[in-house]
């Protein structure tokens, strides 16, 4: 099964980022804040939204900061993955 996105949707997976404090302690996912960086899973066509033409900016592949607790949590398979609007990605992280 897969996930086709909507309009302006973008679906993304969460990516595990492993955080050490100062200390050298490292923390557990549990004791973090909700990540934001995620890796686009698939993308949709844009085109007219709200009556307004979006053209899509993102692709598969790409690593985006997204807004915190934004979109919808959707459990497909064992994964987990988000599917958010393009206007709740806020940058692309480039290497």
């Amino acid at each position: 099964m897969t996930l086709k996105p909507l309009a302006d949707r973008v679906v993304v997976k969460l990516v595990e980022v492993e955080e050490t404090t100062k200390s050298g302690i490292i923390l557990a996912t549990s004791a973090k804040e909700k990540p934001q960086i995620a890796e686009i899973i698939a993308v949709g066509p844009g085109g007219m939204v709200d009556g307004k033409e979006v053209k899509m900016y993102v692709k598969p592949g790409d690593k985006v900061i997204t807004s915190k607790y934004s979109g919808t949590e959707v459990k497909l398979d064992k994964e987990e993955y988000n599917i958010v609007r393009q206007s709740d990605i806020l940058a692309i992280v480039e290497d």
